[in-house]
């Protein structure tokens, strides 16, 4: 159960943040006890992933995680939190928006979709549709992705709410309004709180949108996050962990909120 008043959010990145299959243990136990500490003491902790909902309830299992979150964003803008009749359910309005504005944004932006398509076709990467509709991409290397996302950058110029979640060779299109950071905020909204009482950790390029301080003001990255990330954590006074994964998380909540005391 969540917090009844949460006084606080602690927000994780699920792969290579709060578990990492190189690491022994995948997901360290302590880690796990800190956060029952600090969520006796008013935090509410919060899954914020790529991975659909229902991955990310099987991947809490999957890694021996032994408490479920109190709020679950799953690819990278639903906003689940537990309920009565089913295991999680909508919070708020905020998804049926973000579907709606999802929808809306590919329908706007045709003509620079189909280009971004054409450049995608001279690479060796491959331009993918869901089944539900969604767009994305699939690199065959980090380098060839980065090629890719400069070139939609230079249509995000034109049109800003042209927007994509990408993690390693992966990138999913959606509306730039909707990301891991905005999420965060809503949720943080919903609980009657604001940054500066968020802290909000992640190690892929898209965490990058809630590693801000308009959406926390504490943040931080375990020790394999990517360069850019941990350059962008630092430019904005946040904190780097020495370890990987839950181990370096360990570390970041040790960094603000001591030995579990606020």
């Amino acid at each position: 159960m969540a917090a009844r008043k949460p006084t606080f959010i602690l927000c994780f990145d699920f792969d290579g943040t709060l578990v990492h299959p190189e690491s022994d243990p995948v997901f360290h136990p302590s880690l796990g006890k800190m956060i029952l500490q600090l969520r006796d003491q008013g935090a509410a902790w919060v899954i914020n992933t790529g991975r659909t909902l229902d991955q990310t309830v099987q991947g809490i299992s999957q890694y021996g995680i032994f408490m479920e979150p109190d709020y679950i964003i799953a690819r990278e803008c639903d906003i689940y939190r537990p309920g009565l009749f089913k295991k999680w359910t909508d919070f708020g309005n905020w998804n049926r928006l973000a579907r709606k504005a999802n929808e809306r944004f590919i329908k706007d932006h045709q003509k620079s979709l189909n280009a971004i398509r054409e450049m995608v076709a001279t690479t060796n990467a491959s331009f993918l549709t869901s089944d539900e509709g969604e767009l994305g991409i699939v690199a065959t290397t980090e380098e060839e992705m980065d090629t890719i996302a400069t070139f939609i950058e230079t249509h995000r110029s034109q049109f800003p709410d042209i927007g994509y979640q990408r993690n390693s060779i992966y990138l999913r299109f959606s509306h730039s309004g909707y990301s891991k950071g905005t999420a965060l905020s809503e949720l943080a909204r919903l609980l009657g709180l604001d940054a500066a009482r968020c802290f909000a950790a992640g190690d892929n390029h898209n965490d990058i949108s809630m590693l801000n301080p308009r959406h926390a003001r504490m943040i931080a990255t375990p020790s394999n996050g990517l360069v850019p990330i941990k350059e962008h954590v630092l430019k904005f006074g946040g904190f780097i962990a020495t370890k990987p994964a839950s181990e370096g998380m360990i570390e970041a909540l040790s960094h603000y909120f001591g030995s579990g005391q606020r």
